[in-house]
Order: structure tokens, then sequence, then C-alpha cells
């Protein structure tokens, strides 16, 4: 009797041994020479040499199926190891599964070009309204480059400026002050890597979420590095955070130009960064608008009308001035 350890890299254990260990005991059925012991992230198997030799493949097939796609099946287990056909390849469009096995791709026409630019660029602005998926998206491209080892680590920031409420009321160390103004990008992560696994991966810092104060004096090499609400930088800070940029590292740069909660006498550096870099080869410069709006119908309806109501303040205004 021969006995080997096959440690479960890049994936949420749970995933592979399904709820209550049913595929683990799924797999001890089909593999009846051998005992599988499991613990953690490790399998302990010991048995015949032959049904060893074969169980080792299959249980990579299935850690490289759970990798791609986030998800396992009963049926996929028997597909691979009785060597039928199944899923090998991602399909064209979907940049990764989410945890429940949904493929995240693009969803709008100037949601694919997001992907182009970002494939095609070191550096991409993306600028639209709420709701037209600029940070999930971002985000699903930084878990791709993970799962593809094109980067070792993704870096997530953004400003923490108020948006009406202050800071120093909310409860709490700095952490607890900071973590509701990075929320939305902990949602995100949510959805696409499993707890456990992005607990683990936080924990090593092969992600790292943080205000944009703390990226001043860094080097970001290797990574994928995603600032969020951008509107809301400073000429000053904007800059800081651009020239962060390493090797291998790829800057994805997002705002919303219609939610600047910067004091009316402070100059956006997101607007400042676009008039300035705007012909700068190796930077992409993506435009999203109502169109691509993927939320509930009402977020398109709210969003043109404040466009509307904006237009015409705008117009009164200049008229008034006349």
């Amino acid at each position: 009797m021969i006995e080997k350890h096959i440690v479960l890299e890049d994936i949420d254990p749970v995933v592979f041994y399904g709820v209550g260990n049913a595929h683990l005991q799924m797999l001890r059925a089909l593999y009846p020479k051998l005992r599988i012991v499991a613990r953690d992230n490790v399998m302990r198997i010991m048995g015949d040499e032959e049904q060893m030799a074969a169980f080792e493949d299959s249980s990579e097939k299935l850690r490289q199926h759970v990798v791609r796609f986030n998800t396992l099946t009963e049926e996929d287990i028997l597909d691979i190891v009785k060597g039928k056909r199944t899923r090998e390849q991602v399909p064209d469009g979907v940049v990764v599964y989410s945890t429940s096995g949904r493929p995240i791709k693009a969803r709008s026409e100037n949601q694919q070009r997001l992907i182009d630019a970002y494939q095609e660029n070191d550096m991409v602005f993306a600028v639209g309204p709420a709701g037209t998926g600029k940070t999930y998206l971002s985000i699903a491209l930084a878990v791709k480059a993970l799962k593809d080892k094109t980067a070792k680590k993704i870096i997530l920031s953004r400003p923490a400026v108020e948006a009406g409420e202050k800071l120093g009321f909310l409860p709490g160390d700095m952490k607890d002050k900071i973590d509701p103004y990075l929320q939305p990008l902990y949602d995100a992560l949510e959805d696409m890597i499993p707890q456990v696994k992005l607990q683990d991966m936080m924990e090593k810092h092969q992600i790292q979420i943080a205000p944009l104060a703390f990226m001043r004096g860094r080097t970001l090499s290797d990574a994928v590095v995603i600032l969020d609400e951008a509107q809301n930088t400073t000429p000053a800070q904007i800059r800081m955070f651009l020239t962060r940029m390493g090797w291998n590292t790829k800057m994805i740069i997002i705002g919303d130009m219609t939610q600047i909660d910067l004091p009316h006498s402070q100059k956006s550096g997101l607007i400042e960064a676009l008039h300035i870099l705007n012909n700068v080869e190796g930077i992409g410069v993506v435009n999203l608008n109502g169109k691509d709006i993927v939320r509930h119908k009402l977020v398109t309806r709210i969003v043109n009308a404040y466009e509307n109501y904006d237009k015409e303040y705008k117009n009164n205004e200049s008229i008034n001035k006349d």
C-alpha cells in the first residue's frame, strides 16, 4: 500500500468536497480501492497504485475545473472521472465565473470596449454613470489575471471622501471608519471568489484593499491596480496614484463625473488627468453612458432625468448671466 498527499491549491476546498462532503463520498465510491481522507485543502490518499495514479489525474482536472468555473457538480465529476467530454475551455466573451457559476462578461458594447482597452493598454480610464458595471467588470478582469497568474496580486483603492456624511462621526478605529467606503469592492470580490478563499488571499496580501492615502510611497509591481471613485481625487492625489505604477502592472481608473463629492472650490483630479493624458500612448479611455446601465431599469431613468436637469440648469444659468 502506498500513500500520497494532494494539495488543492487556488480553490475553496468546500466547493471541491461538496456540501456535506457529497463530492468526496462520490469520489470514494468511484475509487473503491483507495482510502481518501480530507482535511482543509489536503487530501491523504492510500491504496492501490494504479487507482491512485488515475485519481491524481482526475483530481487535478477537477481542481482546474473549479478554478475556471467556481463550481463543481456531480455530473462534472462523472464526466471528468469517466473521461467524457466536459467544459474544458471558458466560452468566448466570459471573463470569469461568479461563485454561483454565473458567467461574468460584457453586457453592452461599451463594456466590451472596456475589456478590449484593458487587453490593449497598461492603463485604462473607465468613466460613466452609476450602474454601468465599471467597477464590477474591472474587478472581474483583475480576478481573471490572478487566476491566469498574469498578475501576482490585486490592489483596490478609493478615496475616503464623504458624500454628505462626516468620516469623523463614524464609530470605531480607522479601519472601521474606512471600511464602509470600500464595501462596494468587497461586494464584487465576494461575488467572484469563495469566502474562505477570499479571506485567505487577503491574509496573504494577494488581494489588498486600501484607501488612496495608503498608496503614497509604494511601487506597485506585478499587479492589477484599480482606483475606484477617481472623480473624488484631487489633482495631487491622482498624480501620486498614477506614478505608483511598476513593472508588469495594469491600472484601471474608474470614475463618475456626475458624483463628484469634493468641495466646490476643489478641482477633480480625474477631469484634469483625462485632459492631460488624453493622447498618451499606452493609455485607453472608455466612456460609458446610460445605454450601458445593467442595474434595475429605473436606474437608467433616474440617470437620464438628472442629466436632463443638469443641462436645463446650466442653460438657465447661462441665460441669467447674459
